[in-house]
């Protein structure tokens, strides 16, 4: 009985520790685990790199990151062959070659990107420089002037100064050359010319110029490696222009001399030729010309070695190549413009080969 009894106890204490294994397993399989907290990054939101804001130059087109607003400065250079090579020339954003006697021409340089440390030589002006001064809204500089020129200067019709009352002054002469073709002004004087004369030095007009983001939108037209502009015969009042492809710019020869910067020794290197036709008309002995700049007509545009027919109008006194009826897009960069008269025409002034 006793064997019976210790049998029974072993078998119930045997079956309560499977009991309790078979209770925990369960219990270990119905257990959810604790989530874990893990910490989250906080979440930074980073903002596009920006670059520079760049300024569009109003002349050139070219992009910088410091907004020029200085007026711009528009000189009578002498351009007879005893005043060659001249200064400052190949800081110019623009050249203008114009007649002034004959077929005997004067440039319009007009500085407003920078102002080199001497222009010159200076020359004296006419009537339809003076109107061009006007309507690019710029300082006016030129030594000596034609009757109609005079009386527009001293009615003060633009902002100006003249060599006539500062020689030996503002204006300095060369010991090189001489006169006329020794007249030159510095940049200090040019400032101080602006101070002395009461002229607002910062830019308040805009032109109407338009210009490409690059020079690869440009190459649409006639292929014109070299072109030839001509007043009348005289090869000292020829230029002529070759393309170099590598730098996107035209270098510009005349009678065979390349023209460069007297004061920096640089070429003029242009990213625009331009070649405007309009009437001239002889008014009198001396061969000085009345130039016809208010009427508009037909024009070529060469850039990124190409050819392109336009036409040109005057807007707000700014002469502004046009195509199709807007402002036509010039490549960023330097520009020459020639202004020809209609007899003989640009078919007979303007030549140009592949």
């Amino acid at each position: 009985m006793e064997k019976k009894m210790r049998g029974l106890l072993l078998f119930m204490a045997i079956l309560m520790v499977l009991l309790t294994a078979c209770s925990k397993e369960e219990k270990a399989e119905d257990a959810v685990p604790e989530p874990i907290e893990v910490e989250e990054e906080p979440i930074v939101e980073v903002e596009p790199v920006q670059g520079p804001t760049l300024y569009k130059a109003p002349f050139t087109g070219v992009l910088s990151e410091e907004e020029s607003t200085h007026r711009a400065v528009l000189a009578t250079i002498n351009n007879h062959p005893l005043a060659r090579p001249q200064s400052g020339i190949s800081d110019a954003d623009i050249v203008y070659e114009l007649a002034a006697e004959g077929n005997i021409t004067r440039l319009l340089a007009l500085f407003q990107s920078e102002l080199p440390e001497e222009i010159g030589p200076i020359r004296s002006a006419r009537d339809y420089f003076v109107h061009i001064a006007k309507g690019l809204d710029a300082f006016y500089i030129a030594h000596g002037y034609s009757p109609d020129a005079k009386q527009m200067l001293e009615n003060r019709f633009v902002d100006n100064v003249n060599g006539m009352q500062y020689d030996g002054i503002l204006f300095q002469r060369s010991k090189e050359r001489r006169a006329p073709h020794n007249s030159y002004i510095s940049q200090d004087n040019v400032i101080a010319a602006m101070e002395k004369t009461n002229s607002s030095v910062e830019l308040s007009t805009i032109p109407a110029f338009s210009f490409l983001d690059s020079i690869e939108g440009a190459k649409i037209g006639d292929i014109a490696s070299m072109l030839v502009v001509r007043y009348g015969t005289d090869p000292d009042f020829t230029s002529t222009y070759s393309y170099d492809g590598e730098k996107g710019t035209y270098n510009r020869t005349v009678n065979g001399i390349v023209t460069v910067d007297k004061s920096s020794e640089k070429p003029v290197e242009l990213s625009n030729i331009l070649i405007f036709e309009t009437a001239h008309r002889t008014i009198d002995s001396i061969g000085r010309q009345s130039v016809d700049i208010e009427s508009g007509g037909k024009g070529k545009l060469f850039h990124a070695g190409v050819e392109k027919d336009i036409e040109w109008e005057n807007i707000d006194g700014i002469l502004t190549p046009m195509e199709n009826g807007v402002p036509a897009k010039l490549v960023p960069g330097k520009t020459w413009i020639h202004i020809v008269s209609t007899n003989p025409g640009m078919e007979t002034s303007v030549t140009y080969t592949p």
